[in-house]
């Protein structure tokens, strides 16, 4: 039986206690927020990270992984979905690299490819789609290059340093992924 969970550069853990100075820092890091999610890059203490985390652990819609490199097991990420309907087969999918010497490595492929794997495969979603702005290139091509296709645009959806941007939606079918 295949570990899921493990790739030949990264595995999918759980976020432990150690990791967790780690994950604050990004939330920390504007550059790192602005294009992770669409709230306001404002800064986060430790018990914020914490409950936000917590929350994700304790709910039945939600899951979260460490994104950690084989060989260190030090945490660089993390991925999971969210927004999960279970009697429909779809949630969404996320992915953030904390520290920019991580990104364009490979390791946030793997990374999703694993997340996706996981999540037809152990979960057994039919549907699993995200949103990206549209100034995020290296993340929508990393998106298309694994098979995600362009399904909508919320026009002009966020507020970014005096000017509008676009929010796309992705989606990828259980088949598209098995036929890849």
């Amino acid at each position: 039986m295949k570990n899921l969970l493990m790739g030949k550069k990264v595995n999918l853990t759980s976020i432990n206690e150690e990791d967790m100075l780690e994950v604050q820092k990004w939330h920390n890091d504007v550059s790192f927020m602005r294009n992770y999610d669409v709230v306001s890059a404002t800064p986060k203490n430790f018990e914020d990270v914490l409950e936000t985390i917590n929350d994700v652990r304790k709910s039945n819609t939600a899951y979260i992984f460490a994104v950690k490199i084989l060989e260190k097991q030090k945490i660089i990420g993390v991925t999971g979905f969210e927004n999960i309907s279970w009697n429909n087969g779809t949630a969404l999918i996320y992915i953030g690299l904390g520290e920019s010497g991580n990104r364009g490595q490979g390791y946030g492929k793997e990374a999703l490819k694993l997340t996706i794997e996981f999540g037809f495969e152990e979960l057994n979603f039919h549907r699993i789609y995200l949103t990206v702005l549209e100034y995020n290139e290296p993340a929508i091509k990393l998106y298309e290059k694994l098979g995600f296709k362009r399904e909508g645009v919320y026009r002009e959806f966020i507020h970014r340093d005096g000017r509008r941007y676009d929010m796309y939606l992705y989606g990828l079918l259980r088949p598209e992924w098995e036929e890849s």
